[in-house]
């Protein structure tokens, strides 16, 4: 009754695995830095990079709600 939030890491899963695990945990948020960096790469366009990074972001949170 004490705890408003618990926070999951991605613990190294790369991000399929992080949100896969993650979904099954109900109430849970998470701070996914590798998982959320995974795709992206120095070379990329600044559209690519930015559309990748939306996906991350949209696939871990779309895995909080669940």
């Amino acid at each position: 009754p004490k705890v408003v939030r618990v926070v999951a890491l991605s613990g190294g899963y790369d991000l399929g695995q992080a949100t896969r695990l993650l979904s099954k945990n109900n109430g849970m948020i998470a701070s996914f830095s590798r998982a959320l960096l995974d795709d992206l790469r120095v070379n990329q366009s600044s559209e690519e990079f930015s559309n990748i990074l939306a996906k991350a972001i949209d696939k871990i949170y779309e895995a909080s709600i669940t």
